[in-house]
């Protein structure tokens, strides 16, 4: 009997595992691709998503982790409000209104009116 055992999405979870530690917002991690949300009602909690944004940069940074800035974007979900800026080393993250994510489209408004056109 031949097992074989793929090893790397296991050791890249042991390693990514205390990515969220200090972080204050909600945070998903599956496989390589890390979300992280937040409801922004005030200031301070545009604050805190920033620092968490922060927080995230430095553990990479820690860890010797490549990251590209450039992938990660913002999406403001609900009814119209504040467009915040947040930025990642020092780069502002793009603003987005519709994204692809593990073949779901996903738009701000929440419709699915865009995954049934695809």
């Amino acid at each position: 009997m031949l097992v074989h055992v793929v090893l790397g999405p296991l050791l890249f979870l042991v390693y990514i595992n205390d990515l969220d530690v200090g972080i204050s917002n909600w945070i998903l991690k599956f496989v390589d691709d890390t979300k992280i949300f937040s409801q922004i009602r005030d200031d301070k909690d545009r604050e805190r998503l920033q620092g968490d944004l922060q927080k995230l940069c430095q553990w990479l940074e820690e860890w010797k982790m490549l990251f590209k800035v450039s992938k990660c974007k913002v999406m403001h979900i609900g009814r119209p409000q504040e467009q915040n800026l947040y930025f990642m080393n020092n780069q502002q993250l793009k603003c987005v209104d519709m994204e692809k994510d593990l073949a779901v489209i996903i738009s701000n408004d929440l419709k699915v009116s865009c995954q049934c056109q695809m």
